[in-house]
């Protein structure tokens, strides 16, 4: 019989395993996709799939889950990130391996995980965890409305924050930049293209909080990030836990300032009278009079009136 690390590298070498990249990510480059090929194919049987219009990740990963692949690995933004988790847990159970190479901007679920920022490194991360066999279980969210339905790695909004979304989505091109998302969130703060939602949120075992004006959900803590600085509003949240909730029920410009030097502190201890927050929630629904804009991992997904997010534990297994 095969020692631990023994059956870790026969494991490795007869891998079957799938890289996902998508090269319109901020941070990819041919060069760079060659390079980590390169890398993958010394250790695994490797296929490599570039992708060229929205929804293709989720489709590669979906197939390659399918044709019962081990490792599926994402290269990109966490918009390729967040398609490859969606294909690989709607073709059935048991999904295979994620491993993650950052290459967008943001990079909040590699980033979570710990991995590092550079692509480099994080292959050197991955191969480690291929060779010794390591990887992490970690859970994810999901969000569903009334015909549909999407998982989420870190975090999903209704409001404000899908509004940003938008902006972004309608002025960038290849590059973002903390820069643009703070221009975005300005404009949709003095000119929000919907008004000022009104938003009913349901937590189990709790009467319904009317009059919030967003709702962000966490899957993990930081939220997001400004270029170095992390971003909390939910810091006891972990991708080990349920769901954080965290609302505002008014926009009025002392209480959003105070929200967001809450948030970029070092503590991240969101408090105050006019805001909700939750942590390690299973279930949060949240309804709107009028529809809203709703984002999942940094996407636009369109406008609900009715959505509902849910904790799904050990979801899926990482490389790491």
């Amino acid at each position: 019989m095969l020692g631990g690390d023994a059956y870790a590298l026969f494991y490795a070498a007869v891998m079957r395993a799938v890289l996902v990249v998508n090269p319109q990510a901020t941070a990819t480059t041919a060069a760079g996709r060659d390079v980590l090929a390169h890398a993958l194919a010394s250790e695994v049987k490797l296929d490599v799939i570039e992708t060229d219009y929205r929804g293709h990740a989720m489709k590669a990963a979906r197939k390659a889950a399918e044709e019962g692949v081990d490792l599926v690995v994402a290269h990109g933004g966490d918009g390729t990130v967040n398609e490859v988790v969606n294909g690989l847990l709607t073709a059935g159970s048991p999904a295979p391996m994620l491993g993650v190479v950052p290459g967008g901007s943001a990079n909040v679920f590699a980033r979570a995980l710990g991995l590092p920022r550079d692509p480099v490194e994080a292959t050197g991360v991955l191969l480690t965890a291929i060779e010794s066999g390591r990887s992490r279980t970690v859970g994810l969210g999901r969000v569903s409305w009334h015909d549909g339905s999407r998982f989420f790695t870190f975090n999903a909004g209704v409001g404000w924050d899908a509004d940003v979304v938008a902006w972004v989505d309608r002025k960038r091109g290849k590059q973002t930049s903390p820069y643009l998302y703070a221009r975005a969130a300005l404009a949709c703060y003095m000119k929000p293209s919907h008004g000022q939602p009104q938003l009913q949120i349901e937590i189990p075992g709790e009467q319904p909080h009317q009059g919030g004006r967003l709702a962000f959900v966490s899957n993990t803590d930081p939220w997001t990030y400004l270029g170095n600085r992390p971003v909390h509003l939910n810091s006891e949240c972990t991708f080990d836990g349920g769901l954080g909730l965290y609302s505002l029920s008014t926009l009025r410009l002392p209480t959003v300032l105070r929200a967001l030097r809450q948030a970029v502190s070092k503590r991240g201890n969101q408090r105050g009278g006019k805001v909700l927050r939750r942590d390690d929630v299973g279930l949060i629904r949240v309804t709107a009079e009028e529809p809203v804009r709703l984002q999942v991992d940094g996407d636009l997904v369109g406008e609900r009136t009715n959505v509902e997010f849910t904790s799904v534990p050990r979801a899926l297994v990482v490389a790491l």
